[in-house]
């Protein structure tokens, strides 16, 4: 992928966050630790991955998005830690009038902090490894649209209900499906920084849902896991049987050790926002997987399959790419960017304002062996 050039930033799109301070907990503000976004209408919905909410931005008549609105899900699903405990959502998706949002599923362990006088308790500190509940959240919630293109999140709307796997104080569905898998079942105790189990990426066509994965990265390989869900009863998603006896397709892709870290339908093909795993630094791409809507069996993708549609520019410490969306009205494939850690430069602290990448993908072109 190094042969690729830098995507040009033809524009940015500012994003005011104003409502951000009912949040207690948080030692930022929203627009310096965003995770997840997603578009319907003149609406952005994007999420923090230390709250258990998400934030809507509307698009205002000079371009850029603000009129910000806060959404505590405890209110619209059942969470098993409640409002206060975090769901590390990374992932979002508007389809079909409802946002689809998903956790990372992963285990954190206690992070020393660098001031800490203590080395021995800051040791046994790192012992610890946690599980939070709310992290294994997959679902959906119905959008109403109460004026022309503004959407607003609700529990139900008449025969549309918010539906989601089930959740558990010690486990979820999906790491009951998961547990003797031979790839997977292995990391999901692991931690999400040391290569352990982590969901980052969230793509929706109908009752499939693809979760792409910033770790394990095996071999080199980043994994894509394919559900089939349909809701069952009040509040409750199941996944069908689709490949044998499993509840899911797993698909492994060659991305020379990246992670993914978010994902978007561009027709039949999946784009996918990769990057370094773990918490290490380095460049992101954009891959396209041609026809991956298709694909109906688990499997190694072909490497011709993948090709690099750009190389995002980087730098140290900063500007982490961690959220993808089609922006058509830019061009044929422009594409928003979205960061956590956002370089100075970027943001505006009196305002709360962040500014969102609108990028030309370089021409795509295979990834070469």
């Amino acid at each position: 992928m190094s042969d690729t050039h830098l995507a040009e930033t033809i524009a940015q799109v500012p994003l005011t966050f104003s409502d951000w301070k009912p949040i207690r907990h948080l030692e930022d503000p929203l627009h310096k630790d965003l995770s997840a976004v997603t578009r319907i209408g003149d609406c952005l919905f994007l999420a923090c991955d230390e709250t258990a909410s998400v934030e809507r931005l509307r698009r205002l008549d000079d371009g850029s998005f603000g009129d910000h609105q806060h959404f505590v899900l405890d209110a619209l699903v059942d969470l098993p830690a409640g409002a206060d405990g975090e769901m590390d959502i990374e992932g979002l998706c508007a389809d079909d009038g409802f946002l689809w949002i998903v956790g990372s599923h992963s285990r954190k362990r206690s992070k020393p902090k660098r001031d800490e006088n203590d080395h021995t308790e800051a040791l046994q500190k790192m012992e610890e490894i946690e599980r939070e509940p709310n992290r294994y959240f997959l679902g959906r919630i119905p959008l109403v649209e109460g004026a022309p293109g503004l959407f607003t999140p609700a529990r139900s709307e008449g025969e549309r209900q918010a539906a989601w796997l089930r959740l558990g104080k010690r486990r979820s569905a999906l790491e009951r499906w998961l547990a003797a898998d031979p790839h997977l079942g292995p990391f999901l105790s692991i931690p999400s920084k040391e290569n352990g189990f982590d969901v980052e990426g969230l793509a929706v066509h109908g009752n499939r849902v693809w979760l792409g994965l910033r770790g394990p990265v095996l071999r080199g390989h980043a994994v894509v896991l394919d559900l089939e869900l349909k809701q069952k009863a009040p509040d409750r998603l199941k996944a069908g049987r689709v490949d044998g006896e499993h509840r899911y397709r797993k698909h492994l892709l060659d991305t020379r050790g990246l992670g993914i870290r978010d994902m978007r339908f561009a027709g039949d093909d999946l784009l996918l926002l990769v990057g370094p795993t773990m918490s290490l630094e380095g460049p992101a791409f954009v891959l396209r997987w041609r026809d991956a809507a298709h694909d109906d069996a688990s499997g190694v993708i072909a490497p011709e399959r993948i090709e690099t549609v750009a190389e995002l520019p980087y730098q140290l410490h900063v500007d982490h790419p961690e959220g993808v969306e089609l922006w058509p009205e830019a061009g044929s494939g422009a594409l928003l960017i979205i960061y956590d850690a956002p370089a100075p430069e970027r943001t505006d602290p009196d305002t709360f304002t962040v500014q969102a990448d609108v990028i030309c993908p370089s021409e795509a072109r295979p990834n070469e062996s």
